[in-house]
């Protein structure tokens, strides 16, 4: 990686954001990291300086508009813009169709779909003036199909992922490119391994952002691992019918 690379990650007080954060750091690359959570955003940036990388922690929420656009005038005023913006910052709360709750989605798209919408409209203009950059949008194979129980989960990423590779189009010839990551199951640093019974293909999360940061930096349009889960949803459970596919995931369920 080159660097000094000027990088912002979202929803960096933990988990793959907290590991981005870690990674790039060590790359020698400036991170801008915000989270709402300040006492863990300030330990993801203690871990970055650490590792003898520069720094740049903004506590908030990437669901206010306004204060999105604060920050990232902070960043031009320390660093004058971004090479990467890392658009990771997404909540996961489901709940059963059975029993739907209109304020879990709400507050899952907001966040998910709304906060990467603001971190774009503030990064782009920048990125095109300069005729260069790279914005990553941390999706989902989830976005693939609807799944049982994550109906907003589910709808979120597929969004996501709809609104970047449309993104995507539309910026070609400015030199600004879109990653799509679509990663499988990553197990966090804190959780218990019990959590991961039924998930297959977990993958240890040192090693599933390793292969998204790979992703990013080779600049493929759309990032997805592992391959034993991925190749089979992208190429085969993604394009069957609704009535096979509501027969496949009822008995799997």
């Amino acid at each position: 990686m080159t660097a000094a690379r000027r990088v912002l990650v979202t929803g960096a007080s933990s988990g793959l954001g907290r590991e981005m954060a870690r990674q790039l750091a060590l790359h020698g690359c400036r991170l801008a990291v915000t989270a709402r959570r300040e006492a863990e955003l300030r330990e993801t940036a203690r871990l970055v300086e650490s590792a003898g990388a520069e720094c740049l922690p903004l506590v908030g929420s990437v669901t206010d508009r306004e204060l999105v656009g604060r920050h990232y005038a902070a960043i031009e005023a320390k660093w004058g813009g971004l090479d990467w913006a890392i658009l990771n910052a997404g909540i996961g709360d489901g709940v059963d169709g059975r029993r739907f709750q209109a304020d879990v989605y709400h507050h899952v798209l907001a966040t998910n779909v709304g906060g990467a919408v603001n971190w774009l409209e503030a990064v782009l203009p920048g990125m095109i003036a300069a005729g260069s950059g790279l914005v990553a949008g941390i999706s989902s194979l989830a976005a693939w199909r609807g799944l049982p129980g994550a109906g907003a989960y589910s709808a979120s990423k597929a969004a996501l992922s709809t609104l970047l590779e449309s993104t995507r189009v539309d910026l070609r010839g400015t030199g600004v490119d879109v990653v799509i990551v679509c990663p499988g199951f990553i197990r966090n640093a804190s959780s218990d391994p019990s959590d991961d019974a039924g998930k297959p293909f977990v993958l240890e999360l040192e090693d599933g952002v390793r292969r998204m940061l790979s992703g990013i930096e080779h600049r493929k349009r759309v990032v997805h691992f592992p391959w034993q889960l991925s190749y089979p949803m992208r190429y085969v459970v993604r394009y069957l019918s609704a009535r096979t596919y509501d027969w496949l995931v009822g008995r799997l369920r």
